[in-house]
Formats: C-alpha cells, sequence, structure tokens
C-alpha cells in the first residue's frame, strides 16, 4: 500500500465513525508559545482538551506534519527515526471512549477493507492498573492475554511517570499497539486515554475527570513500512526517492548499511524537514526555530563534505522533497525556488568556513589523542563555535563518532566568559537535555556484556567516567562526594533490570580498588556506581571487573523462583494468571500476578 492512499485510508475510515477531518495544522504554531514547532497531532486541539473553546464537534480526525528534534542524534541510523513525520490522529472531546478507541483501532488495522493486517502479528500494551483496557484487549477484541503485556508509568503512560513524578494536570493511561516484523517488534499505534486530574503526590492523587477525551497517534512512516515489507522508514515509497537522490548529487551509490548510507538517511531527512519550515518562512538564523534550521542545514552539508562533496548540493533535493509530498501538500511547490535558494544562501555561508574549521578539529583530535584526553573542553568548542561558525551539537558528533565526549557545562562557561549568549537553555529547549552519561553514550555507543558466561573479566578498559555528575578523565580517591559512575567496554555486571537487582564488587589494578556498590543499564551502557577507595582512575586504564560470586549466586536462586512459582500458579489456577511484576533479590523475592 502506497503512503499517501495509507494516509487517505486513515482519514476516511474515521470519517465513518463520525470524526470530523481537519486539515494538517502548520508546522510552526506562532500562535503557541509553548512549543517552536508541531510536535504532535494534538497541539492544535489543546483548547478544545482543555475546554477554553466552544466544541464545534466533539470527534476529529487529521494527519498533521510534526519536527521534534529530541532524537536528532539518532537520525540516519534507526529505522525509525526522523525530525520531520506526519502523525495520523483520531481525537474525542468528551465523547468516545476506550472501548470505542481500541475497537475502531483493531477494524481499521485488520479488516479486509482497510489495511487487513495479520492479526496473529498484533500485540497490546496497556498501563499496569488499566484493568479496563485489558479486559477490551482480551475478552472483546479476543487477543490472548500473552499478548497483551502490563507496563509500568514510565511506559504506559501520559506524560510519562506522571502519577508519581508529575506535572500535575491532565493525564491518563495508554495502550501502544506493536506489529512483529521479520526485523523485530514495530510500535505503530499509541492510544492516549486521558481521563485523570492529577493533583500532588500520591497516593490517591489521581481524580477522575467529568469529562474523558481520546488522543491517538499512528506514525504514518512507521505504518507504511510495515505496511510495504521494509526494514526501514526511509525506504518506504516517499523516502526512498529522496535517499537515492541525495546518493546522485553525492556523486555515490546508496548502500544502507555503509556510513555514507546512514549520512544520506540523515541528508534526506534534514532536506525534508528545512524544506517545510523555510516554506513557512523560518530561515536560518541564531534564535529558536530559526536555530533548529541552521542546526539541520549545517549538518547536511558536513554530512556531504564528510563524503567529498564541496559545493552547495542540498537545494538540489527540495524539488524530490516537493514531488514526493506533493498529493498531501501541493502548496510546498508555490515556494520550492524560494526555499531552495535559503537552503543554497545557507549552504554557501558554512561553506566559506568549513575546511578551515575540519582542520582545526582534526588538530584537536590529534592533541587530544597525544594526551590521552577523552573529553572536548568547552573552550574549544567555544573558539570553533565563535571563528569556525561550528554549532556545538556538529563538533559533539564529530568527537563522538571517535568515541570522544563533550563537555557542554564548559562549553557554557566559555561563552559567558567571552561576554557571548551561549544559547544554552534554547539548545536544552531545542534539543533536549543533555547529561554527562548522553554525551558518553554518544562517544561509547555500549558495553559488552559477558556475565553469562564468567563473574570476572581481567582486561576490561575503563571508557567512561562520571564524577560529581561531571565527565572526567581522571580522578583521585577522595575526590568525589557522590557515588562515581564507571563505564568499561566489557563487564561481567549485570545490571538491575526487569525486577532483578544489579550486581555487586569490584574493579581492581595494582594500587587501585573500586567497590560496586550497585548497577545499572542505561541504553547499551552498563554503569558501575560506588566509589574509590584506593589508587586513581584514569580513562584508557585496564582492571580487573570482580563480581561477588556468592552475591550472584543467592540472585540466581531467587530467579529461578519466580520461574517455578508462576508454573505452578499456572498449573493450579489456569493460563490466565499472568505475571505482572516481580522484585528479585539476594535469596528474597516479590512475585505479582493477576488472577481475572
Amino acid at each position: 500500500m502506497k503512503t499517501d492512499e495509507l494516509r487517505e485510508r486513515y482519514l476516511s475510515f474515521f470519517e465513518t465513525k463520525g470524526c470530523v477531518r481537519r486539515p494538517s495544522d502548520v508546522l510552526v504554531p506562532r500562535w503557541d508559545p509553548s512549543v517552536l514547532f508541531t510536535p504532535a497531532g494534538m497541539n492544535q486541539f489543546k483548547d478544545h482538551f482543555l475546554g477554553r473553546c466552544k466544541l464545534e464537534f466533539t470527534r476529529a480526525t487529521t494527519c498533521q506534519k510534526c519536527l521534534r528534534t529530541n532524537d536528532i542524534d539518532n537520525v540516519g541510523r534507526t529505522a525509525y527515526h526522523h525530525t520531520f513525520f506526519e502523525m495520523m490522529g483520531n481525537f474525542s472531546f468528551g465523547d468516545y471512549f476506550k472501548r470505542d478507541a481500541i475497537h475502531w483501532a483493531w477494524e481499521f488495522l485488520t479488516s479486509p477493507k482497510w489495511l487487513a493486517m495479520d492479526p496473529e502479528r498484533l500485540s497490546a500494551t496497556v498501563y499496569l492498573d488499566d484493568d479496563e483496557a485489558a479486559g477490551i484487549w482480551i475478552n472483546e477484541i479476543k487477543l490472548p492475554s500473552e499478548r497483551v503485556q502490563r507496563l509500568g508509568e514510565d511506559e504506559n503512560f501520559w506524560p510519562a511517570n506522571a502519577p508519581s513524578q508529575g506535572p500535575d494536570g491532565v493525564c491518563g493511561p495508554c495502550s501502544e499497539i506493536y506489529y512483529r516484523t521479520p526485523w523485530g517488534q514495530v510500535e505503530i499505534w499509541n492510544l492516549v486515554f486521558t481521563q485523570f486530574n492529577r493533583v500532588g503526590v500520591p497516593p490517591d492523587n489521581l481524580r477522575p475527570l467529568p469529562s474523558k477525551n481520546i488522543d491517538t497517534g499512528m506514525g504514518l512512516e512507521r505504518t507504511a513500512s510495515v505496511l510495504q515489507g521494509v526494514e526501514s522508514n526511509f525506504h518506504i515509497d516517499i523516502l526512498r526517492p529522496l535517499v537515492e537522490a541525495a546518493a546522485r548529487v553525492c556523486a555515490l551509490a546508496y548502500e544502507p548499511e555503509s556510513e555514507s548510507g546512514r549520512r544520506m538517511r540523515r541528508i534526506a531527512d534534514h532536506v525534508r524537514a528545512c524544506t517545510f519550515a523555510i516554506h513557512e518562512n523560518v530561515y536560518p538564523g541564531p534564535n529558536k526555530e530559526k536555530y533548529v534550521v541552521k542546526r539541520l542545514l549545517r549538518r547536511a552539508v558536513l554530512d556531504g563534505r564528510q563524503m567529498g562533496v564541496r559545493e552547495p548540493f542540498l537545494h538540489k533535493l527540495v524539488p524530490v522533497v516537493v514531488e514526493m509530498m506533493a498529493h498531501p501538500y501541493p502548496e510546498l511547490g508555490d515556494t520550492a525556488e524560494r526555499v531552495a535558494r535559503g537552503i543554497k544562501a545557507e549552504e554557501a555561508s558554512f561553506l566559506d568556513t568549513i575546511d578551515a574549521g575540519l582542520d582545526r578539529i582534526e588538530r584537536i583530535f590529534q592533541q587530544m589523542r597525544r594526551d590521552s584526553r577523552g573529553i572536548v573542553s568547552g573552550e574549544e568548542a567555544a573558539e570553533m563555535y565563535q571563528t569556525h561558525g561550528f554549532p556545538p551539537e556538529l563538533f559533539e558528533s564529530m568527537a563522538a563518532e571517535r568515541g570522544l565526549a563533550f563537555d557542554w557545562p564548559g562549553y557554557e562557561e566559555a561563552m559567558r566568559q567571552h561576554g557571548i549568549e551561549s544559547g544554552g537553555g534554547q539548545r536544552l529547549e531545542l534539543f533536549g537535555t543533555r547529561s554527562p552519561l548522553d554525551a558518553l553514550k554518544k562517544a561509547v555507543h555500549r558495553t559488552q556484556f559477558l556475565g553469562y558466561e564468567t563473574t570476572e573479566v581481567a582486561d576490561a578498559k575503563l571508557i567512561g567516567l562520571i564524577v560529581n555528575n561531571q565527565l572526567c578523565d581522571q580522578v583521585e580517591d577522595g575526590e568525589h562526594e557522590q557515588p562515581i559512575v564507571v563505564v568499561l567496554d566489557k563487564t561481567p555486571f549485570y545490571g538491575e533490570m526487569g525486577g532483578q537487582v544489579g550486581d555487586k564488587g569490584e574493579l581492581v589494578a595494582p594500587g587501585i580498588r573500586f567497590e560496586v556498590v550497585e548497577t545499572h543499564v542505561d541504553g547499551e551502557l552498563t554503569l558501575h556506581r560506588g566509589h574509590l577507595r584506593q589508587g586513581h582512575l584514569t580513562l584508557g586504564a585496564t582492571l580487573a571487573a570482580k563480581v561477588d560470586a556468592a552475591r550472584r549466586q543467592g540472585i540466581r536462586r531467587a530467579h529461578s523462583a519466580t520461574h517455578l512459582l508462576h508454573y505452578a500458579l499456572q498449573k493450579h489456577l489456569g493460563k490466565h494468571a499472568q505475571q505482572q511484576g516481580s522484585k528479585v533479590d539476594q535469596d528474597l523475592l516479590r512475585f505479582d500476578f493477576a488472577n481475572p
């Protein structure tokens, strides 16, 4: 099914359910000071949800053009991340609620008249305490209970963690729908049930709303990739031609698994986003939404330059964007020449300084290697921005490609000392918060876990060090107040997850002893938290990682006991007795289960 057909089918389906079809709102909602770009389909209905305007309708459906930058560093590297994307949605303002939302979603997905997806490939998640949604899926839709998973407030509540962490205000549980592809599970639809008003801290802080609402979001590109049987959103019919056009203007072949392939996908994404933004008169500039456009274009220019392109080329892709998006957004054709001129001007401006900037950055990296230094200093980043116009985000990306971290607080301070506005608060608003751990994740990517084979690794390399919430190259004993975070290239330590506590133990070398008091996993990194009891730690040092083996055995016994208990419950109570959660510690377990 073509993407344009999918978009039209979705809107038509919900019109048959009494929803009013509304056009996409603008990408840059200047009427809403709380956002720079439209982040979701519900944005144009904020006043409807909050009861601030007279309702001309109580049901609506849209396909909204959106732009988000929080996941910008994943664009091109993963199959499903974009800056610009389209979100299909259906909404209820005190009208239909949970039962209809779930039944209609299932009908649209599985009916031969609509998408005709294989029901056996679909599964759902619900909020841990949402018995109503779980009952609808299992008892009415007849989705097998093993394909309905209950998850906590961090995964299946909007806003995430609202019950325990806030903010106060309208909130509710959600139910996500997944489709199983040959490449794994893909989330294609999120149904949000806004039914509570959060007031204060737990317990009993979720007050039922007198008027319950529905806010759903189905990713157009993700769903198209599922229906078209392709592994990546970038290979659907409205994006693959743009990626291949990027390859042509770079005079290269598109090889999806190569680094150049990742750069071409990023170029395609960023040009599409900037075409829509400049169409709405948001040109590259130093502030707010203009800075986003500037940053996206300069990242794409840098990608081209790193593939050997030395002349402006992004503007040549604007006609392809216009062609691919002509059906839903024919107005793009009216401004195509103006948009291309704006993009070309920004390209030329950056290309004037990029070669000198790249030479300077390479010298910085060489000096860092000579000094065995793993963190780009704030002063170096500030110099690159002031002298060569290199946005710090680009410098950080280049550093990460070489396994180097970036000192954001140092950059902010260096800019302040030079009497220049760093845009620090703006950067957090536009691109999300950048903690030391975020910077580390970009630089070192992953820890190899060896804990299933052994409890000791003799030659682990220290690749990340966070002391007092700052990235560091080294630390002496007695220099830290809070627990230190150590990241290794490989580890036998199991990080806390899935209700099972993490390992304890020590990291040692001649004259060095680091006590690991807890282990966590964040993304693909294993974080060893603890205290330096003797000696000093330095990036690149080789350490022996030793797990407390006796404690590990106690945890294993408790873990095995949860499986035995689950088996016994299902044998005596029936297959409907499903595990809902557990806590596994040394010779201690808690087992939660549902017995409807």
